[in-house]
This record gives structure tokens, C-alpha cells and sequence, in this order.
């Protein structure tokens, strides 16, 4: 969509995909969650769309992302694969041996937040590590320490919140460094599952309407991202739209 080749599943199957790679290791894997944020930017920055071939997965995260792509499947997905979701069941179908998990982003309390709530809901999780790195840009020092912590915990999984465009550009630009485990940049998903920030109403997200709820929430933040992206994701997808017919 936008150029951006997003993965045809559910939750069941990018779950199933997620443990097998963790599996059999041999190299890192990287998975995002694409909403419709991610694809508009990727179809206007080239850089950023260069770096998301990178990735071996990009989940259908918006609903009016899945409901495009209904319009071309013989057989229409029924739900998005929501990151924030994807992750909890992720977590909840790797709990104990031999899988381990590792946190990357947001700030040592969120983290302490995070890992405490994982932990009580999820009591057989095996937490190898988190790191909080600095906020904004770091020097590539800051890379090679990240890489360095990353290969002494010896993860199954590393769960990345920095943030799109952040993360998925820090996942290619060190990509072929990473010591082999599943990476998943999942946003907004430390501060929903740290109790710090709200997360919409079961039917708001259904109806595509997620995005209202978070503008009203955090409106300084997020008003580019919504009023801005959401008009240029329409605009692509009319001007992208394939020419009609011929005429007879």
C-alpha cells in the first residue's frame, strides 16, 4: 500500500511467525506495526521507505489500513493486528523457557512501570533486560554500547519503543550488527502497557476512530501526525488509484 508491502495475517499468524523466527535464530528479524502514519511517510520519504525494507514483517496496525486491503483480498481480514496487542499476546505465548525478552526505549521509570505490570500479569515471563537511551538523537557510542547490552542479555525478542519514525530507522541503520533475536518496534505500546497512557475504547478502535481519541488526549503531540498524515494517506491513495478502463 504506498509502496509499503504489508503482511497479509492475523494475530494467530504473526504470533506463530514471531516464535518461529525467535526459534530457530541464526540472524535478527525485524517487525513493525504500519498504520497509516508509517505508510504515508514511507511514500513520501524515500530514506525512510529504504530503510522499512529492512524488515521482514509490516502488520496491518490502522483499520483503515485493513480495510483497503479488503478491497483487493479474495478472503478480507477481520481485524487489524494492533502492535500494542500483538505484543501482549506475543508475551503471552512466550512466557518461560527457553524464550527471554528485552525492553528498548522510553525512560528507566516507564521501564520500571513496564516490567513490574509484564511481570504480574505474565508471572513465568523471563525478562533478560531494558535499556533507557537517551532521548532524541545519540552519538553512534550510544549504538555500540545498545549492541553491546544486547548481546550480553541474549534475548528472544527485543520490544522497541522509541517512537516512528525513530525506531524503525534505528533497527536498519544498525541492522546488520544486531545479534540474531526478533525485534518489534511497537510505538506507543511501553506507555499503554505502563498504565501511563490511555489507550482508546474497544469500539473506537474498531471504528478506525483510535486516532480521535488520542488527539483529544495528547493534542500538542499528535495533531501533525493525524490531521496532516491522515489527509496525505487519502491523497496518495486517490492520486495511486489505478487508471479506469478503456472504453470498448
Amino acid at each position: 500500500m504506498l509502496g509499503v508491502p504489508l503482511a497479509v495475517t492475523d494475530y494467530a499468524g504473526a504470533v506463530a511467525q514471531a516464535r518461529e523466527w525467535a526459534a530457530t535464530g541464526g540472524r535478527p528479524h525485524a517487525i513493525a506495526a504500519a498504520n497509516t502514519h508509517l505508510v504515508t511517510l514511507a511514500r513520501r520519504d524515500p530514506a525512510y521507505r529504504a530503510a522499512l525494507e529492512k524488515f521482514d514483517l509490516l502488520l496491518p496496525d490502522g483499520m483503515p489500513l485493513v480495510w483497503v486491503m479488503n478491497r483487493q483480498l479474495p478472503e478480507p481480514l477481520r481485524d487489524r493486528v494492533y502492535g500494542p496487542t500483538f505484543m501482549l499476546q506475543c508475551l503471552e505465548a512466550t512466557q518461560g523457557a527457553p524464550w527471554s525478552h528485552f525492553f528498548l526505549g522510553g525512560s528507566e521509570e516507564l521501564l520500571t512501570a513496564l516490567t513490574a505490570r509484564l511481570g504480574a500479569r505474565f508471572p513465568a515471563l523471563s525478562i533478560a533486560g531494558t535499556c533507557a537511551p537517551p532521548f532524541g538523537e545519540w552519538p553512534p557510542e550510544e549504538d555500540e554500547r545498545l549492541l553491546a547490552q544486547l548481546r550480553a542479555a541474549a534475548p528472544s525478542f527485543v520490544w522497541i519503543g522509541l517512537g516512528c519514525p525513530k525506531q524503525e530507522q534505528w533497527i536498519a541503520r544498525v541492522h546488520a550488527r544486531l545479534p540474531a533475536a526478533v525485534y518489534v518496534a511497537v510505538g506507543a505500546a511501553f506507555a499503554f502497557h505502563a498504565g501511563r497512557v490511555k489507550q482508546a475504547p474497544r469500539w473506537m478502535q474498531s471504528a478506525g476512530l483510535e486516532w480521535v481519541f488520542r488527539l483529544a488526549t495528547e493534542p500538542r503531540r499528535l495533531w501533525r501526525r493525524y490531521f496532516v498524515f491522515n489527509t496525505l494517506f487519502l491523497f496518495h491513495l486517490w492520486r495511486d488509484r489505478p487508471p479506469p478502463p478503456l472504453a470498448p
